[in-house]
C-alpha cells in the first residue's frame, strides 16, 4: 500500500522545497514534478511532491491526520 500526505510549501529552492506537514513537522522535498509555489499544498509520495492539491481539501486532510494521529 502506498501512503501520500498533503503538506504545504513554505521555502522553494530551484527544484526543492521546505514542506510543512502541521503540528510544526517540515520535510525537504524535491518539486520538480509539480507546478507550485510557497503556499501551495502539495501531495508528498515517498519524498516527492506528486500533486497541486485544493487548499480547502488538504486542510480537511490534514485535520483527518490530526484526529487519527490523537487517537491512535
Amino acid at each position: 500500500m502506498c501512503l501520500a500526505v498533503p503538506g504545504r510549501i513554505v521555502e522553494r529552492k530551484g527544484e526543492t522545497g521546505m514542506i510543512d506537514f502541521g503540528e510544526g513537522t517540515t520535510r525537504e522535498v524535491n518539486l520538480s514534478l509539480v507546478d507550485a509555489e510557497v503556499g501551495d499544498y502539495v501531495l508528498v509520495h515517498a519524498g516527492f511532491a506528486i500533486q497541486v492539491l485544493d487548499p480547502r481539501e488538504a486542510k480537511k486532510t490534514l485535520n483527518a491526520w490530526k484526529k487519527l494521529l490523537e487517537e491512535g
